[in-house]
């Protein structure tokens, strides 16, 4: 199941439960980039074929 609906856009309701796995502080979709961004952690973690890679390894630098 993939966590992005129709429209492109992330599941709202997912939006909101998920965190940051370094600083439990919440994150914002870039569309553009496919990529929930944490500012406080200054790292970008990818949305791959749907699916949000939340683990800390797999995030880029912003």
């Amino acid at each position: 199941m993939s966590a992005l609906l129709p429209s492109g856009e992330l599941d709202p309701w997912l939006l909101e439960k998920l965190v940051c796995p370094m600083t439990r502080t919440p994150l914002r979709y870039d569309r553009q980039a496919g990529e929930l961004i944490s500012d406080a952690a200054g790292v970008a973690y990818p949305i791959r074929d749907g699916v949000p890679v939340m683990l800390i390894e797999e995030a880029r630098p912003l």
